[in-house]
């Protein structure tokens, strides 16, 4: 008798963490239910994948959607949009918020917030605080929480923990791997004065590479100390990416989309609007970084999308702010690198989705397997298009890449055998959930 499913995906060509090739997959109640040849099968849903990749669903571990307290920028419903328009199907969201997200009380706000609003699966970090220290083996361990992370350079209130007392007393508390911003905050504060005021150049200046290096170097020493794993988040330095290749034991690595794409010379084109922090720098720092994503040094991709409006980056420098939109970015500029020939499709399957699972235990999501979540992103390798400010679905409008051709696309965004996002329109209603992780089964 021929097996019946919700929904097969038909005819194309799947990447998996056992190969590329020929393969339907059938999804039944939301989960992978069966792979392989499914010509005689049967579906009240067939979707013909015939010339695409179906790839896992794209997992973005870093990006800011500012709710609550900074809703003019972004929602998490405008945000999750913009994931799900670029083919991403599952984000962490990040705790520099206003109410911060720093207590039991505001991450199940936040989860409350997300639930079937949210176009994507979803998880949110709780800011790492030296008032909270003694609460983060409770706080990492609650629904929804993608685990701790911490500022140890200039951010939000006392999300800041710039000194080693306190980032120890935080580690001897995780069990689970915390994440980091690694920028020196006592070297940021004596170099204030190294900022040209209207001169946005002077940002990668005053934020140097010895900034980011010197911090990270003192993350790892207090990691080893406390035993225990730590997650640099955007490494922007060719320095860092020699330091953390000889301590990857306790340290894993992130790349952005924007620092593999990016050099501190289009500041003289698009101006505040490259203004990131840590910075997008040197061309030398993203021909280094990319090496050390060719060496397996780095291990994830995430997109850090942090959204401010045009007018808040029109200010002159440095009141404009630090941040880019990048979550409906990240698929598109990474397969236009594949396109290239600057990583293989497998090698973005790994950054992207497998990578994003195995470090932070997430539960059901990574791989197409049989009884995992039936997340999906669909892409067409072969697709030209340009990037548009007309096609950012984020609140703020705006796009660093705008005009920026591209050979890759996503076709295709499925959320848990949902058809979410289809040719560039919105198909199904929101109905993120809250994200899995082994510790919570």
């Amino acid at each position: 008798m021929a097996a019946t499913y919700d929904l097969i995906l038909r005819g194309g060509t799947l990447v998996n963490h056992d190969g590329v090739g020929a393969r339907d997959v059938g999804v039944t109640a939301g989960r992978i239910a069966g792979i392989g040849d499914l010509s005689r099968a049967s579906a009240g849903d067939v979707i013909d994948c015939a010339g695409l990749h179906v790839l896992p669903g794209v997992i973005d571990s870093q990006v800011h959607f500012r709710e609550p307290g900074l809703e003019h920028k972004e929602d998490l419903e405008t945000g999750s949009r913009a994931a799900v328009m670029g083919g991403v199907t599952a984000v962490f969201e990040m705790p520099n918020t206003n109410p911060l997200t720093t207590s039991a009380e505001a991450l199940a706000d936040k989860v409350t917030r997300g639930h079937h609003r949210m176009h994507c699966d979803f998880a949110f970090w709780v800011g790492g605080t030296h008032e909270n220290a003694n609460d983060i083996p409770e706080l990492e361990r609650l629904p929804g929480a993608a685990g701790i992370k911490v500022f140890m350079g200039s951010s939000t209130g006392s999300l800041l923990v710039e000194d080693d007392p306190g980032v120890a007393a935080i580690l001897a508390k995780t069990r689970r791997r915390a994440a980091f911003h690694a920028e020196d905050e006592f070297r940021l504060e004596e170099r204030k004065h190294l900022r040209v005021p209207g001169d946005p150049t002077s940002h990668h200046v005053w934020r140097d590479e010895i900034t980011a290096l010197q911090c990270t170097q003192r993350l790892v020493r207090i990691a080893r100390a406390q035993r225990a794993t730590i997650h640099v988040l955007h490494v922007s330095t060719g320095e860092e990416i020699d330091f953390l290749r000889d301590h990857k034991d306790v340290a894993s690595v992130e790349a952005t989309p924007h620092h593999l794409s990016l050099d501190a010379s289009l500041y003289a084109t698009i101006g505040t609007k490259l203004q990131m922090n840590p910075p997008v720098r040197d061309k030398r720092h993203q021909d280094h970084i990319w090496w050390g994503l060719s060496q397996g040094i780095v291990d994830i991709l995430g997109s850090d999308h942090a959204p401010h409006t045009l007018e808040e980056k029109a200010k002159p420098y440095p009141a404009s702010p630090s941040g880019m939109p990048g979550v409906q970015t990240l698929v598109p500029l990474m397969l236009d690198h594949v396109a290239a020939g600057r990583l293989t499709l497998e090698r973005f399957v790994d950054l992207s989705s497998a990578g994003p699972a195995r470090l932070f235990g997430i539960a059901g999501k990574g791989r197409v397997a049989v009884g995992y979540d039936a997340d999906f992103t669909i892409v067409d390798l072969k697709r030209h298009e340009t990037i548009r400010n007309s096609w950012i679905a984020s609140r703020c409008g705006w796009t660093p890449y705008d005009g920026r051709q591209v050979t890759g696309w996503p076709i295709g965004t499925i959320v848990r055998g949902a058809r979410v996002m289809w040719d560039g329109e919105l198909t199904t209603p929101s109905r993120g959930e809250a994200t899995r992780f082994h510790q919570d089964l």
